[in-house]
């Protein structure tokens, strides 16, 4: 699993140009997608149901929670919509790299 954070005299650090070379293809694999005008991921999940999607959002929530490092997320009864961005560096970080291979994971429960 990839490190938490990239951190400079304490501070958390966007991903790099070689970070984002190395790490962002693994993501778009899994049809994660960078946003438009924004330094951001988003996907789309679909589920069997609402419970599914509850499971989940409650899983990646826990995890999410020990991070402290939280997704913004919308859900309507099967699908959630999760968009990930380092709010303290203003961009992708290597937290939101390490999220979103968790919610991948999880994704498949």
């Amino acid at each position: 699993m990839v490190s938490v954070v990239t951190t400079q005299a304490g501070k958390i650090q966007v991903l790099t140009l070689d970070e984002r070379e190395q790490l962002l293809p693994m993501l778009r694999s899994t049809q994660w997608a960078e946003v438009v005008g924004r330094d951001a991921l988003y996907k789309e999940f679909i589920f069997k149901d609402f419970n599914q999607a509850f499971g989940f959002m409650t899983r990646v929530a826990l995890q999410a929670e020990k991070m402290d490092h939280h997704p913004e997320w919308f859900n309507v009864y099967n699908k959630v919509h999760i968009t990930l961005s380092t709010h303290e560096c203003g961009g992708l970080s290597k937290r939101d790299i390490t999220l979103a291979t968790f919610i991948d994971q999880v994704s498949v429960l």
